[in-house]
């Protein structure tokens, strides 16, 4: 046992057994607060328990079977609010809260808490929750939804969940289609002081009391965890109070976090606001921090050991060891049999463990990147078929454009008509979504239609679209936010990056939350000018493991890849970006004014499925689509890339070069064999890539051709690119000096078949 182990548990053991145990001025009683003795006994156990297994991962590090000790000393009273709340409400919980997860593990039947947390800590394959992927807090069986280090990235997603638990009820899905979460829940959610400073935190809370503002349900409760200190940086006194009191739209509530009674008696009177009343509840709960923020942490480097020696003083358990002698519960050496007791089974279960196998190789590891199909008696539990009379009524306003051709925005209009009316669960969130229909009317009529409360007007933050998004997704809803200009998604690429995409992978596909995130995007559009409307980089999204992203060029294709992406999500619970270029909207002509050659018909679901043209696999959905045989040349791309490179086609036909024209379509994964088969047929291999040159999917374009004619022992085909400039987008025309045009396309392409042919 380390040094600080050992002093930590002689200084307990001494205590108890001399009787000089820290004061407090709260003066309850078990009775008083609704505990029984042995409900006192049985967190304090709890308690213990949580301590032994930090020490215990201590002493499992050095021996080399443990490889994180982030731990919840000090935080040991989240046990008490844990036995507050029921364990059908949902939790999403920081890493310091051990002792919240041993106590909703007692109030379920079958559960392990010690053998499966040390499975966590030693990353065990057999690890119940993420199979041996990271030390997580978390479980399916307690509604608990995994959670590593994050800070703060939790609570957008607590705050989705909680507006989806009255939103279920009002749309009178029952509890069985609900999924997750009864229509009486709520939803709890802890965090740290220093935490409370991020802009996660900011954004979740400010969009909590926004909706309850304006008295829209929000069955929350908020627990911030004060310890006074984050790694090394110290909270001022008073600043969560004074931040979060007064708050509007916010009950506040304060506890002893190092009083079981009090942290009991108060987290009940939270749960009866948010669960009776409808109201977010924040408790601000008083807790301290013992052996340093982890276990590399070297405290005494920025702290006076006088500091360390009073925390240490006012430990918990020494809390709720005077609690159990002032009231005649137990005896010193009945509390101290209590804590060695738990010790000694601890570390007979850390010895079992510790011979239990890991991850053996990669494809065990990469196993839950991807969730699993969900069975067609779930995955079809919302969706319906719209009879014809049903979809008469629902297209009534546009009854006399629907057998006419349609420019790519009208299409993906009537594409989320159809969808949102076959798929009951279906809601939409977004910057002016509702009424306004959008910057570019492309959700024009959908709430008329569907319902304020299946298309949803949010505030202006990102981060709390997508938390939106994600939470109702752990309900069993299909949500298609939107996010308004792709420029906009980097203040909270984090809630698709750290959260939506690792869900499955560290919950070994128990959990998932399947969305299809609508970004509009790419350049080239002539309304709205420079970088922020016309951002042209989504080197974002291309290295998120399991993401799924659809980048359409015309209303035909989008109409099909938008279906197909709803389906993705709804029958294999998959991460969804759908792309649309926001210059082809609009967009009717393409070689000349008037020839209507970039509009289409609407194909609607009846004939889309007569035709067969939406396939549910990834396999034979996400494929790349081709424009001509010529064999001169090859042309790669997508977008509005792939609208320059159709007008270049003509052009070039004209002057003696056959082309084909390849729309990848789908960016992430690529369809490579696809691809490869069709460069591979041609002389020449030109990629248009509307993205910068440095980052831009045309890099890996050209490494997976060259791989491939190195692989198959190949003559190397002339390959050439043509991307934006590593520059941002100015505004106005100056904007097409830095983006490729039909023009450079077409010199391009007949100075590189001449190179060919010479």
């Amino acid at each position: 046992m380390s040094d600080r182990n050992q002093l930590v548990r002689d200084n307990f053991i001494n205590a108890v057994n001399t009787n000089n145990l820290p004061t407090s001025s709260i003066t309850l009683t078990p009775a008083e607060v609704g505990l029984s003795d042995t409900d006192v006994i049985d967190l304090f156990e709890t308690q213990v328990i949580s301590r032994h297994l930090d020490l215990q991962s201590r002493i499992m590090q050095k021996k080399g079977q443990s490889f994180y000790t982030i731990g919840s000393s000090g935080h040991e009273g989240n046990a008490a609010y844990a036995k507050a709340f029921r364990p059908t409400d949902m939790a999403f919980l920081h890493y310091r809260s051990g002792a919240f997860m041993i106590q909703r593990s007692k109030q379920v039947p079958g559960q392990t808490p010690i053998y499966d947390m040390l499975l966590s800590f030693a990353a065990s394959k057999y690890d119940p929750t993420s199979g041996g992927r990271h030390k997580v807090l978390g479980s399916k069986a307690l509604n608990i939804p995994p959670q590593t280090s994050t800070i703060a990235s939790h609570l957008p997603k607590a705050m989705g969940a909680a507006f989806s638990v009255p939103l279920a009820k009002r749309l009178a899905l029952s509890d069985e289609q609900s999924k997750n979460m009864p229509k009486d829940s709520l939803v709890v959610c802890n965090f740290g002081d220093a935490s409370s400073n991020h802009s996660t935190t900011q954004g979740a809370l400010n969009a909590t009391a926004w909706a309850a503002y304006q008295s829209i349900p929000m069955p929350i409760v908020y627990v911030c965890e004060d310890n006074g200190i984050g790694i090394s940086t110290s909270t001022p006194d008073g600043w969560i109070a004074a931040n979060y009191k007064d708050r509007a739209g916010l009950t506040y509530l304060y506890c002893d976090g190092l009083n079981l009674l009090d942290t009991y008696q108060k987290a009940k009177q939270a749960e009866k606001i948010a669960r009776e009343q409808g109201k977010p509840v924040f408790l601000h709960m008083r807790t301290v921090r013992i052996l340093g923020h982890a276990g590399s942490d070297a405290e005494f480097v920025y702290r006076e050991m006088k500091d360390i020696e009073a925390t240490e003083f006012n430990d918990p358990l020494l809390h709720s060891a005077r609690i159990l002698l002032e009231n005649n519960i137990l005896t010193q050496a009945e509390i101290v049999n209590i804590y060695l007791d738990i010790e000694q089974r601890i570390a007979h279960v850390a010895e079992q463990v510790a011979t239990k196998p890991k991850l053996e190789n990669a494809e065990q590891v990469m196993a839950s990147i991807k969730p699993p199909l969900l069975p067609e008696n779930v995955s079809s539990r919302y969706h319906k078929v719209v009879d014809e009379d049903a979809r008469l009524k629902l297209f009534s306003h546009e009854k006399h454009n629907l057998k006419k051709k349609q420019h790519c925005a009208k299409l993906i209009n009537w594409a989320l008509m159809d969808l949102m009316a076959e798929n009951e669960n279906i809601l939409m969130c977004g910057e002016d979504i509702a009424k306004k229909g959008g910057v570019y009317n492309v959700t024009s009529k959908l709430s008329q239609r569907f319902g304020q409360n299946r298309v949803i007007n949010t505030l202006l933050d990102e981060q709390s679209i997508l938390g939106l998004a994600i939470g109702m997704a752990h309900n069993g809803f299909l949500p298609i936010p939107e996010i308004q200009f792709l420029a906009y998604v980097h203040n909270a690429e984090d809630q698709i990056r750290g959260e939506a995409a690792t869900l499955p992978f560290f919950s070994n596909g128990q959990f998932s939350n399947a969305m299809v995130i609508r970004i509009a995007g790419l350049a080239y559009q002539k309304g709205f000018g420079g970088h922020f409307h016309n951002d042209n980089s989504f080197a974002v999204f291309r290295d998120i493991p399991g993401l799924i992203m659809a980048c359409p060029s015309n209303g035909t294709d989008a109409v099909e890849m938008m279906r197909t992406s709803v389906k993705l999500a709804r029958e294999q619970q998959r991460l969804v970006v759908f792309l649309e270029p926001i210059a082809l909207y609009m967009t009717k002509d393409l070689h000349q004014e008037g020839d209507g050659l970039w509009t289409s018909h609407y194909v609607t679901p009846a004939e889309a499925s007569a035709n067969d043209a939406i396939e549910c696999s990834v396999d034979n959905s996400m494929k790349i689509s081709t424009f001509g045989e010529g064999k001169d040349l090859c042309i790669i791309t997508y977008g509005n890339g792939y609208y320059l490179s159709r007008q270049a086609e003509k052009i070039l036909s004209e002057q003696g070069i056959n082309c084909r024209v390849v729309d990848l379509r789908w960016l992430a994964p690529l369809d490579e064999q696809g691809i490869i088969e069709q460069a591979l047929q041609c002389n020449n291999i030109l990629i248009v890539d509307e993205c910068r040159q440095t980052g831009s999917i045309s890099e890996a374009l050209v490494t997976l051709l060259v791989e491939a004619q190195v692989k198959g022992n190949k003559k190397m085909i002339n390959t050439k690119r043509i991307t934006a400039k590593d520059c941002f987008i100015p505004l106005g025309a100056a904007a097409y000096h830095v983006l490729p045009s039909t023009q450079e396309i077409v010199d391009t392409a007949i100075a590189l078949v001449n190179k060919e042919n010479n």
